[in-house]
């Protein structure tokens, strides 16, 4: 199970509703795709033709270490995205090195329930704009 789908419809509505291409933001970040879920995202949005290649960061895959870990899809989009927001990307923009971001967290809907009954799991993404006063 991914959020890339969800996370590429999310970002790709942004830059549609707002006429902008990728670079309008200093970084776009998601929650936790992991590196799988990373290549997919990147690869869909190619598809519309946008390529956020330059922009792009992830939270899982900026706070684990994939090699050591074996975190491959990915942990908890929630807390990665929550600590990084907090401890990282925040600290970047009062220092005025990013100006805009595009904050993607990304995480699914899970129930034990319906999971166990195999039922799919829906992933979300919900966009913020984050922008620095000048």
């Amino acid at each position: 199970m991914t959020t890339s789908p969800a996370a590429c419809d999310c970002i790709l509505n942004n830059l549609k509703d707002f006429g902008i291409q990728p670079d309008y933001y200093d970084k776009i970040i998601t929650g936790d795709l992991g590196t799988i879920g990373q290549r997919i995202l990147k690869d869909m949005l190619l598809g519309y033709g946008y390529d956020i290649s330059k922009q792009h960061m992830d939270c899982g895959t900026e706070i684990y270490y994939n090699e050591e870990q074996d975190t491959n899809a990915g942990g908890s989009g929630c807390g990665c995205s929550a600590i990084t927001l907090t401890g990282y990307i925040l600290n970047k923009m009062r220092k005025h090195e990013w100006k805009r971001v595009l904050f993607v967290p990304t995480g699914a809907l899970l129930s034990t329930v319906s999971f166990n009954e195999g039922n799919s799991v829906p992933g979300i993404a919900h966009g913020v704009m984050l922008e620095v006063a000048q």
